[in-house]
């Protein structure tokens, strides 16, 4: 009887886990259905295509390729490719994965990534040789318990056809949220902070690497570690990223 009951505090422990790891409404909606989003959001927000800014992916007018910003001054990433702007109610997807800890939330993400690059400018025989994520300070990866950009990375790069390398570039400087910063301050704030790790230095000189993230505000991450990666060596640098911010 008590090997039964056991059992049975298993299933039930089992049953609600998979209840909490799997949503089972639509995120955006919700409305109950097994899959993360429904059709009729992923048709209303998905599949809508906008003219972005190559280089930082903001919405620029229809004949336009580059925005006033990058044309004054142009980063040291090559391209940018996203999925979304970064706006209610599509920052909820965003939320779940990196507050809610809802880690299936990430191959939905990376699928709807991957539609994205199929769809963009970019010539898929063009793709990056390598993927990188954001690299987190070991301190704020033990306070969250995982890279959201690792897990968003990991079922794009299989999508795609295309190694990834979560250690090839480290963060060798906590700094602060950028959230918390002024957009004047966040350059400053990220200077410095990365540095190709050792024992993968081969895997960047003369290589076309792609950097996936979650979502991307002024751009001052994404420029630093596209600067970074230059300096040892690489010939491009794209980014890769689930949503965009737009600029206010």
């Amino acid at each position: 009887m008590e090997a039964q009951t056991n059992f049975m505090n298993l299933l039930h422990l089992i049953k609600t886990g998979f209840s909490y790891l799997v949503p089972d409404s639509c995120l955006l909606c919700g409305i109950e259905q097994n899959q993360i989003l429904c059709s009729e959001c992923h048709a209303q927000f998905f599949e809508v295509t906008s003219t972005r800014c190559v280089f930082c992916a903001i919405p620029v007018g229809p004949v336009q390729t580059r925005c006033g910003q990058c044309l004054t001054q142009q980063p040291a990433y090559d391209f940018t490719t996203v999925a979304c702007d970064y706006i209610a109610p599509l920052d909820q997807l965003v939320l779940s994965l990196k507050f809610g800890h809802q880690l299936p939330v990430a191959p939905a993400l990376a699928t709807l990534l991957a539609n994205s690059v199929k769809r963009s400018t970019l010539n898929l025989n063009s793709l990056p040789d390598l993927f990188i994520p954001v690299p987190l300070s070991r301190e704020r990866l033990a306070q969250r318990g995982f890279n959201q950009a690792l897990e968003i990375a990991k079922p794009l790069a299989k999508a795609l056809s295309r190694p990834i390398y979560p250690k090839l570039l480290l963060r060798v400087r906590d700094t602060t949220a950028q959230t918390l910063l002024h957009p004047d301050q966040r350059h400053e704030n990220i200077m410095h902070a990365f540095s190709p790790n050792a024992h993968y230095k081969d895997k960047i000189e003369g290589q076309h690497v792609g950097v996936i993230d979650d979502v991307m505000t002024t751009g001052a991450t994404l420029h630093e570690i596209a600067a970074c990666l230059k300096r040892h060596g690489a010939r491009t640098v794209s980014n890769f990223v689930f949503a965009r911010t737009p600029p206010h």
